[in-house]
């Protein structure tokens, strides 16, 4: 059956066992990220609830489960532990503004199409932030794991009172923080096919607790709001907007790279292709519905999205049954949760945390490309800590300084200036005779590939190193792009020829570059059958020209 977008329900027992099964994966993750935000459990909960739900009814990829994620978990952190700090009274709300601020920029991204470009990143640069989330994920659970608060500071400050902690260590919750993750790290994978082994040390370890510590100091969730959510009206400042805008940016990039991601992985199980700006539109409204629950932002989630496909679903009948089947908890979920002790879900973050890691590139960055890798660990350490929109934008930045220096030195062997028949140029044999015949008189300016603004320099040297000649043949046929910097070298080129008393020839200019180089008023300075298609027929005119000069007779 193919899988479309639309809703239907000719797989319908697929779908909805499916959902379930996603949902009981997404339970204990949607708790664990509630808690390590800040928000509260309850707040992951309402995210999984909301994210899932939207984002499966408006998105474009059928299969992805839409919920609170890792990156997006950590993003989130740290805005609303900076807000919280600004304004303690009105810091949460105003995180949950940004939320929407970044619904509607991933809004904005699908309207104008943006989702094909937003993953146009370099691998090194989104292994490094990505690996660098992860760092930041399991340093944020080192104090719950060990049963103590989190040192106010993000990871400098829990970085800084490491001492501190290890000093002063809960035996106890650190026992049950090792259970959860011995759990999930030893479950047979027979029996992960079945239970999500993150929901079994959910269970196993909470009733460990109350059975053999259940008077002993320990934290836990403690009782959680149920029913539907309060609604969080955008609240904002004017001295904190400038921050929240930026804060809604980040987040909702990262939210399209982190779903877009997730959806090629979807194509590649289900052999389908899914619609980018669409989705980010979903995913958008997705957001901004979950801000206004007072919910965690969410993006596309690759562990839910494969246990959803692999138990049969294939349309997003099975992201509305999970959010439906998790609204249902959210409504009772308060005698079920409130046992389980902050360990057990500091052990789970943790795990996710460490599979946040690319493990598979750091093992081999150093081997595929020694820059590649120096900028993979750069990102990674500015990610963890400096700031993650820095991060991104120098990984970035000299990601690309770093491509643009190598194509404009490709591309800059591709510009050759001949006045005699060699090797350097592909010629015809009635090409090579043509050039023998003008003895150096006719130069072949030959330009081929994009033009890029790197290639300039290799076209001012190829001039400059022009000595005498009486007329210059211009190839542009090869030439399929011709940047403006490139275009601005070529006509100095030109004018520089003309105010010399040079003859100057233009073959295979074209379409766009034609069009550029009238812009530029470059056809303008040659007569009009200077401007030509073929390069024997140019050829031929130049050594025509040259007679012509030579016997000192004018010019037709």
């Amino acid at each position: 059956m193919e899988i479309t977008n639309t809703i239907h329900f000719r797989n319908l027992r697929g779908d909805i066992f499916g959902g379930v099964t996603a949902a009981i994966v997404s339970l204990p993750l949607a708790l664990a990220f509630g808690v390590a935000s800040g928000a509260g459990p309850v707040a992951g909960l309402y995210g999984a609830v909301c994210v899932g739900f939207f984002a499966a009814l408006f998105g474009g990829t059928p299969t992805l489960i839409s919920e609170p994620t890792g990156p997006m978990t950590v993003v989130i952190t740290g805005i609303i532990s900076s807000l919280t700090a600004r304004d303690p009274e009105n810091g949460l709300a105003m995180a949950f503004t940004v939320v929407m601020l970044a619904g509607i920029f991933q809004i904005i991204f699908g309207i104008f199409k943006l989702g094909k470009y937003i993953t146009l990143m370099p691998y090194s640069v989104i292994s490094g932030f990505m690996s660098g989330i992860g760092v930041i994920l399991i340093i944020l659970q080192i104090a719950p794991f060990m049963g103590q608060p989190s040192p106010k500071g993000g990871v400098l400050g829990i970085v800084q009172n490491l001492p501190n902690l290890l000093g002063n260590i809960n035996p106890i919750a650190l026992i049950l923080g090792v259970m959860t993750v011995a759990i999930i790290y030893l479950t047979p994978s027979q029996v992960k096919r079945v239970v999500p082994p993150q929901l079994i040390a959910l269970v196993v370890v909470t009733v460990v607790s109350l059975v053999f510590f259940g008077d002993a100091d320990i934290k836990r969730i403690g009782v959680i709001e149920t029913g539907l959510p309060k609604i969080q009206l955008p609240t904002f400042t004017l001295t904190n907007m400038t921050i929240m805008l930026v804060d809604g940016v980040m987040l909702g990039m990262l939210g399209c790279i982190d779903t877009l991601l997730t959806a090629v992985v979807a194509d590649s199980l289900t052999r389908t292709e899914h619609k980018s700006d669409k989705e980010l539109i979903g995913q958008g409204i997705a957001n901004v519905v979950s801000g206004l629950c007072g919910g965690l932002p969410g993006a596309g989630a690759t562990m839910g999205t494969v246990v959803n496909i692999q138990t049969g679903a294939q349309t997003a009948v099975s992201g509305l049954t999970r959010a439906l089947v998790l609204l249902v908890v959210v409504l009772g979920a308060a005698g079920v949760t409130q046992s389980i002790p902050m360990a057990v879900l500091a052990g789970i973050a943790l795990k996710v945390g460490v599979d946040i890691l690319d493990w598979s590139f750091l093992k081999r960055s150093h081997k595929v490309s020694l820059k590649g890798s120096i900028i993979m660990y750069g990102v990674l350490l500015l990610t963890v800590f400096v700031d993650l929109i820095v991060a991104v934008g120098v990984g970035v930045f000299i990601a690309n300084i770093l491509t643009i220096e190598r194509l404009s030195n490709m591309q800059s062997e591709t510009v050759k200036a001949i006045s005699d028949a060699d090797d350097a140029i592909d010629l015809t044999p009635e090409e090579k005779s043509l050039l023998d015949q003008a003895n150096g008189r006719v130069l072949l300016f030959y330009l081929s590939g994009a033009m890029i603004f790197g290639v300039s320099k290799a076209i001012s040297r190829e001039h400059n190193a022009i000595k005498d000649c009486d007329v210059i043949v211009l190839d542009l046929s090869d030439v399929p792009m011709m940047g403006v910097t490139a275009s601005l070298t070529i006509e100095s080129a030109i004018r520089e020829a003309c105010e010399k008393g040079r003859q100057v020839i233009i073959v295979g200019a074209t379409g766009k570059i034609k069009k550029r180089l009238e812009n530029l008023g470059v056809l303008s300075l040659l007569p009009p059958h200077h401007l030509m298609i073929d390069r024997k027929e140019a050829l031929q005119q130049a050594v025509s020209l040259v007679d012509s000069l030579q016997m000192n007779t004018p010019i037709s």
